[in-house]
């Protein structure tokens, strides 16, 4: 009997010379999530000693990866920063617009702040605007408007919630809304940056509440 040759195996189309290498299929991410790796990174390390390696191991991503869905490392800080603030802004807005007492609503806003301020899985990180974007600020216009922007909303909104204060008559007829508004906001940058300290809860919670005396007038007992 006469056997049948195996035809023979097809030749492997060589590469031509300037092609790419071929590569697996990329690995998955969800764009929200990586950008909150990348804003906790921020957030711990500041802009100049995060590193584009820091971020793809903390993101999963190669920097090809990086770069096409965020663009370089200042648009990755930039679009950190701005998720920073839709969260913060998030966190509060229903307490800046809910009915309540000027000194309930002053406790609740910097319960709020301590919470964000206090967070982290290594250790307390501070205020994003005030611990990492004021110092880029210095040198990048975009960010200081942003930096800007946020302080004077701040001062906007402690500003509105004094003035109506006054106008159910929490607050005496000298109280000048616009001047308790920048105490109120001094305040939260104090307690960011003593957070990014280290210091205590108990005792940044004494700082809010003299804040607090001292803005709308001692606690009655």
């Amino acid at each position: 009997m006469v056997q049948k040759s195996k035809p023979p195996a097809a030749a492997k189309e060589p590469q031509r010379r300037g092609e790419p290498k071929r590569r697996g299929r990329p690995r998955a991410y969800e764009p929200e999530i990586a950008l909150g790796k990348a804003l906790d990174l921020f957030r711990k390390q500041g802009f100049a000693a995060t590193s584009l390696d820091d971020l793809s191991a903390a993101t999963g991503m190669n920097r090809p990866s990086l770069y096409g869905a965020f663009g370089d490392k200042r648009e990755l800080y930039i679009k950190s920063y701005q998720r920073y603030r839709e969260d913060a802004r998030a966190s509060m807005v229903e307490i800046f617009r809910q009915e309540m007492p000027v000194r309930q609503r002053l406790e609740r806003i910097y319960a709020a702040a301590l919470n964000i301020y206090l967070s982290g899985e290594t250790g307390p990180r501070g205020c994003f605007t005030v611990v990492t974007a004021a110092s880029e600020a210095v040198g990048d216009p975009e960010i200081r408007a942003m930096v800007l922007e946020g302080l004077t909303d701040l001062d906007k909104a402690f500003a509105s919630c004094f003035r109506r204060a006054k106008e159910k008559g929490e607050l005496p007829d000298s109280a000048d809304p616009a001047v308790l508004a920048q105490l109120a906001s001094a305040t939260i940058h104090t307690i960011a940056i003593r957070s990014r300290a280290r210091v205590p809860r108990k005792e940044l919670e004494e700082i809010v509440k003299g804040a607090i005396d001292v803005m709308v007038g001692a606690k009655s007992s």
